[in-house]
């Protein structure tokens, strides 16, 4: 497979990336969808968890695309929807002309008055499984005078999978794992708990940077910021940040 100097670029920031073990699976799949967008030449970008109990896709993530018709698509479309289930069949990259062909598709409700409001016209789509347990999709979309996507684009977008599904187990079990009980040894102790981000972090709430701040400084998003500092919290058993700004941090 022949990659250009700017593929393997980018392939090298997403690999990156994913290998990262600090972030949240939400974090994983809009800073993914940003690289993606690059990587592909796309124009929209979303992503969805399969929930098999409400029989509905959710813990949506979405760039480039208006939240309103989003929220039409998870009120009516999804469950009109005449492509996505037969794209998450495939398990792997998978064009949305590949399982119905575009005219067909612009004749559908689910085309002109869901996909056509965004500019969504041509797609690509993967849907990442852990056994039967679906784990997260990637939906990435160009506009008209794109052009489809081709075998290539396939290709990159499966290369990615296995890192993609990886990151997405990592951050699922880091969720659900239970906390850590309070360290001996006092603040020097529970410092340590904290990974080098986080650390970070907590160092900006001591110069008393806001989250906005924090964000710009750190190259993240406030939601981003948030998640640390709700980790930071566990890990240190404070649940104020004013405990956390006259926390005894140690010395860079």
């Amino acid at each position: 497979m022949y990659l250009t100097g700017s593929e393997q670029h980018a392939l090298r920031g997403v690999f990156t990336l994913l290998a990262q073990d600090e972030r949240n699976e939400r974090e994983i799949r809009e800073r993914l969808g940003w690289a993606l967008l690059d990587l592909l030449h796309a124009d929209q970008f979303a992503s969805f968890v399969w929930n098999t109990e409400s029989r509905s896709f959710g813990a949506r993530v979405a760039l480039n695309m208006d939240p309103a018709n989003l929220d039409r698509y998870a009120q009516w479309h999804q469950h009109h929807d005449p492509i996505t289930f037969v794209l998450q069949s495939h398990r792997r990259a998978t064009r949305v002309t590949d399982v119905m062909p575009q005219r067909a598709l612009m004749r559908t409700p689910f085309f002109t008055d869901f996909l056509s409001r965004d500019g969504l016209h041509w797609g690509m789509n993967l849907h990442a499984f852990e056994g039967e347990r679906a784990l997260g999709d990637l939906r990435i979309w160009r506009r008209k005078g794109r052009g489809d996507f081709g075998d290539h684009e396939k290709a990159l977008l499966d290369l990615i999978e296995p890192a993609f599904a990886g990151a997405l187990q990592r951050a699922q079990r880091a969720a659900t794992a239970p906390a850590l009980p309070a360290p001996r040894g006092g603040q020097e102790a529970a410092w340590a708990l904290l990974s080098a981000r986080e650390q970070e972090v907590a160092r900006c709430v001591r110069e008393g940077l806001t989250d906005k701040e924090i964000a710009r400084r750190m190259a993240v998003g406030v939601p981003t910021v948030r998640t640390y500092l709700r980790r930071i919290f566990d890990k240190l058993g404070i649940e104020r940040r004013s405990a956390l700004a006259g926390w005894g941090t140690p010395a860079r």
